[in-house]
């Protein structure tokens, strides 16, 4: 039996590969250093050889058709796997490990740790990227992410972490000057920080009935990170909801104290993710391996783990 990619030209599958991925065959021509016409020829010689369209060539833009986007995922993670192969043969790109993760989990919990990995791994330079969107690991320049999540995205490895559990936190000013705080019920009474959502899930766990008033029931105050909200929390703002893992360093200095000994699970996990085709890459290896030490040696992520 013929092999069928044997009439398929590799140059003109990384050509299209560029197209789909860019959404644009000028964008793709810049980036292999050709010209339009030449993206434009190869991924016409391709469909000639497939003898149906890839594209919808649209006034002043392209879209794939059905076709074209199943050839187009299968040639991403193909070209992705590629470029790592060969990153990992030459040890182009081995002594830089990027990753990307949650502005809060990255100012809380990873960056007081990362000196103890550069020690171990001093031949690794670390480049850390916060984003609250989820980094395509298939197809951008990052090695590994730390994401919340349920722990299923194609063609990712992710190994669990810790829980996203809150739990109320306020400055120690704050409660004084409220008087105490000497039940959850008094929760309703007072400014709170955060999404409205995220309260409702708290005074359930803590077996409260809500305020039902439109002024009590919305938060005074929400940021798009818990760090935002701490900060309002730490200036005597309002009590604010946050994970008792991420702050365990306010914590346990007493800038924030923890009226209540309800934590609430808010759905989904922190994961480890990085593509499965490079799980064996020494660096990931590495960081793999050191971060799940440090998970583990961490008093708040064992007090809480049960509640993932």
């Amino acid at each position: 039996m013929s092999d069928p990619l044997a009439s398929i030209p590799l140059s003109a599958v990384r050509v299209f590969e560029a197209a789909a991925r860019l959404g644009s065959f000028t964008r793709a021509a810049e980036e292999l250093g050709m010209t339009q016409a030449a993206v434009s020829w190869q991924v016409k010689a391709l469909e000639q050889r497939l003898d149906q369209a890839l594209f919808r060539r649209l006034p002043r833009e392209v879209a794939l058709t059905a076709a074209g986007e199943r050839l187009a995922r299968a040639a991403t993670e193909a070209m992705g796997s590629l470029r790592s192969a060969l990153s990992d043969i030459t040890g182009k790109g081995e002594g830089v490990l990027a990753i990307s993760t949650l502005q809060t989990v990255a100012m809380q919990w990873l960056a007081p740790r990362l000196g103890a990995f550069q020690v171990a791994h001093p031949q690794i330079a670390v480049r850390v990227e916060t984003d609250n969107r989820i980094v395509d690991l298939l197809r951008e320049e990052v090695d590994v992410a730390i994401r919340g999540g349920q722990g299923e995205w194609p063609g990712l490895e992710a190994l669990p972490l810790f829980p996203a559990v809150q739990t109320v936190l306020a400055a120690p000013e704050l409660v004084a000057r409220l008087g105490g705080l000497a039940s959850p019920g008094d929760v309703r009474d007072v400014p709170r920080i955060g999404a409205a959502w995220e309260w409702a899930l708290w005074f359930q766990a803590a077996g409260v009935e809500p305020p039902q008033d439109a002024a009590g029931a919305a938060p005074r105050l929400a940021g798009d990170t818990q760090t935002l909200e701490v900060a309002a929390a730490l200036a005597g703002h309002g009590v604010a909801l946050a994970s008792p893992i991420l702050f365990a360093g306010e914590i346990a200095s007493g800038r924030l104290v923890q009226p209540f000994d309800v934590t609430v699970q808010m759905g989904s996990t922190y994961w480890l993710v990085y593509p499965k085709d490079r799980r064996k890459t020494r660096k990931i290896a590495a960081f793999r391996e050191w971060l799940l030490a440090a998970v583990a040696a961490d008093p708040a992520v064992q007090r809480y783990a049960g509640l993932s």
